[in-house]
């Protein structure tokens, strides 16, 4: 089936957005730091993230490559550690009362990247050429983007354009075009004053110049800039000082919806009532998106609280602090511990135990139901289809283990040295080692199939359970341990601080070897999303407790990972994933199902996440056809 429109159908290459990552976090020196994709390249420094612009997708590789690296040189080696951030809060607050401050930011950021850029260069050499073919490629987007502002009477964005192209000029003769009769008379005083960016030396000195052109734009333009083409975030650059705040302005300042006063003054004598609010129960078992938030808005007041003054207790400092701790004690602090458990089970799986893009993710582990007649009738008829296939390849493994089994194992020609050394001047061709064990007569191996149960899969499931059927009736024959794993993201019951994956283990280690197993294959359904870095890392943990020298991991799947909160990182999550993998001794192997012609771009974002070991299957009714080599090769590997 060929697709004839796609939408929003950008392919992530996982390689390079990981070289870019490690980039980040060698030149920031700092092991914390994440690389995110944006409209726009900027540092936010209050999250630790850098952002590297989509302005350098669907270019030349090398293209692409020299951008993505100037934007990281620039927010690593540039901003964070030679951008004045107390200059640059300064600046956006001495441009908002000008008319102009979105073209005043963009001014700031061309000449604070100016300077940024040399002292980038300076430090390391080898990022010329990188900014070399920046600058090439955003002067080719600026003289563009001055033709079509200047057609349609943005004078203010033509303003900026011409700035870019007479600061990045490759002539000094270059002259600026001409925009409108206002802007042409002040344009010889704005083209001297960017030259000054070459000169500064400092945030304060870019600011200096800045301000100088901003305020004679703001005199001869009469809109500010509709378009962006730099970011410069104000939230990343606020601040609220803590210290500043007093007393009273931690005070209610809202009014009560009664103002009544209790006309009874208190004595100090009244009867007080101590009682226990825990803050886990069975109503709040369902996390909101507040914890613990009351709302007071109404009763009558008293001078019991408020200006009221209550005789100190020696233990109350002490309380508030134990009570405020977020780390663990020594002593119980609580009366239910079991509900405190139960909070960080439904916290889903840590950043440094399954990935970043994973921490909210939640496993959920399905007991298999004992299965149905219809099932049992289903899989005896995919056992059918396939048992040609089978038969074929026991017969050729057991054949080469009983060949094996055979092998002389003395009078051989290398190997252990045998201690009837007369041979050797006796026969003219003396055979005088030994090999010390023989070789078992089992295959060394175990198997691990994960089979992607998204929603897309309806189409593809019934074949797909045709190839699984043959694994594991090939597998069950020759006594290789296996399992059968099915999962899904429930997308109903997910939100941004948790998200229920599901695990079907239709068949374990243990069942898989049983004489009557194999039924449970049939309860294999498609459902919804599908977390693939997720799933791959929770199976390395199951497979990784296994003894067998040999370690096979088969994802079948249909396409790309998609997931909430998963969509952009979902690609390079998987490939990493799959990496730790490949590096604890696990091979992994994805075998990617479709019911049409394969395009370049399925076939790229594969390629992305499994690198070459990776079986395409065009159409699904041939999967058996196609499993039966791999598995024979895997096997074969592992006798």
């Amino acid at each position: 089936m060929h697709r004839f429109i796609q939408f929003n159908d950008e392919n992530i290459d996982s390689f390079l957005v990981m070289e870019m990552a490690d980039l980040t976090k060698t030149l920031s020196r700092n092991a914390d730091m994440n690389l995110k994709y944006g409209p726009f390249s900027y540092l936010d420094h209050k999250e630790e993230t850098v952002y590297v612009s989509h302005f350098w997708d669907h270019r030349k590789r090398e293209e692409e490559v020299h951008g993505l690296k100037s934007d990281v040189y620039l927010r690593t080696i540039g901003n964070l550690f030679e951008t004045d951030n107390d200059e640059v809060r300064k600046y956006i607050e001495k441009v908002k009362s000008t008319s102009v401050p979105r073209f005043a930011k963009q001014l700031f950021v061309i000449g604070e990247e100016t300077r940024l850029e040399e002292i980038c260069k300076s430090k390391r050499p080898g990022t010329k050429k990188p900014f070399e073919t920046r600058r090439k490629l955003y002067r080719q987007h600026f003289d563009a983007q001055l033709k079509v502002n200047l057609t349609k009477s943005v004078f203010t964005d033509a303003l900026f354009n011409s700035i870019f192209l007479l600061l990045h000029a490759q002539s000094p003769l270059e002259q600026p075009v001409s925009i409108n009769e206002d802007i042409d008379m002040a344009m010889p005083f704005i083209h001297g004053q960017i030259t000054r960016f070459f000169e500064t030396g400092s945030t304060r000195d870019v600011v200096k110049v800045a301000l100088e052109i901003v305020e004679v734009v703001d005199e001869i333009v009469r809109k500010d800039m509709l378009n962006e083409y730099f970011h410069l975030p104000e939230d990343v650059y606020e601040t609220v000082d803590p210290f500043n705040e007093t007393f009273d302005d931690l005070k209610r300042k809202d009014p009560l919806q009664n103002q009544d006063i209790l006309e009874e003054e208190s004595t100090g004598e009244e009867e007080v009532m101590d009682e226990e609010f825990r803050t886990w129960h069975r109503e709040t078992s369902d996390k909101g998106e507040s914890f613990l938030q009351f709302d007071l808005d109404q009763g009558s007041q008293s001078d019991l609280m408020g200006e009221g003054v209550r005789e100190g207790d020696d233990g109350d400092q002490a309380l508030a602090m134990v009570q405020g701790s977020a780390q663990d004690t020594d002593r119980e602090q609580y009366h239910n511990v079991k509900a405190q458990e139960m909070e960080r089970e439904e916290s889903g799986g840590g950043e440094s135990e399954y990935g970043k893009d994973n921490r909210f993710a939640v496993p959920h582990f399905i007991t298999p139901a004992v299965p149905t007649s219809e099932e049992k009738d289903s899989y005896n008829h995919n056992k059918g289809l396939i048992a040609p296939y089978q038969k074929k390849l026991q017969k050729m493994i057991e054949k080469t283990l009983e060949h094996k089994r055979i092998q002389p194992r003395t009078d051989l020609h290398f190997g252990r040295l045998n201690k009837k050394l007369l041979r050797f001047i006796t026969d003219d061709n003396p055979r005088l080692f030994y090999k010390k064990q023989n070789p078992s007569s089992e295959i060394d191996a175990v198997f691990s199939l994960l089979v992607d149960c998204s929603g897309s899969m309806y189409d593809k499931m019934d074949q797909t359970k045709l190839g699984i059927t043959l694994f594991h009736e090939s597998l069950k024959s020759i006594r290789v341990p296996h399992e059968v794993v099915g999962f899904w993201e429930d997308t109903n019951r997910a939100t941004k601080t948790s998200q229920p994956n599901y695990m079907n283990p239709v068949l374990n280690f243990y069942t898989s070897l049983k004489p009557g197993s194999g039924s449970e294959i049939m309860q294999l359904q498609p459902e919804e999303d599908n977390r693939d870095g997720f799933a791959i890392r929770l199976m390395t943990e199951r497979i990784l407790m296994r003894n067998e020298k040999q370690k096979f991991l088969l994802v079948f799947s249909d396409g790309e990972p998609a997931a909430m909160e998963y969509e952009q990182n979902g690609i390079v999550d998987t490939h990493e994933a799959v990496l730790d993998a490949r590096k604890k001794g696990i091979e992994v192997i994805n075998v990617f199902l479709a019911n049409g012609e394969i395009d370049d771009a399925q076939r790229a974002t594969i390629q992305n996440i499994y690198g070459n070991y990776s079986i395409l299957v065009s159409d699904v009714e041939e999967l058996p056809e196609v499993l039966f080599p791999l598995l024979r090769k895997l096997l074969y590997k592992s006798i």
